[in-house]
C-alpha cells in the first residue's frame, strides 16, 4: 500500500477514535456545545463558559452510564 493510501485510510480513522472515541452520545453533546457556543459568541453573547461544564456533567453521565461511578 503506498504512503498516500495509508494516510487517507489512516487519518480518518485516527480521527473518529479521538473525537467519538467510547461514547457518541457524549461527542454529540459537545459538538453540539461547541455549535451553540458558536452560535451565541457570533451574536454578540459572550458564551465561552457553555462549554466546560458540560464536558464535566457529560464525562460524569458517560461514567455512570458505564458503571465506572458506582
Amino acid at each position: 500500500m503506498s504512503a498516500v493510501v495509508e494516510v487517507v485510510v489512516v487519518v480518518p480513522k485516527f480521527l473518529y477514535h479521538f473525537i467519538v472515541g467510547d461514547d457518541l452520545v457524549v461527542a454529540i453533546v459537545m459538538v453540539l456545545a461547541l455549535a451553540a457556543t458558536g452560535v451565541t459568541v457570533a451574536n454578540g453573547i459572550n458564551a465561552w463558559w457553555l462549554v466546560p461544564p458540560l464536558a464535566v456533567v457529560m464525562t460524569g453521565v458517560s461514567l455512570w452510564r458505564r458503571g465506572v461511578a458506582n
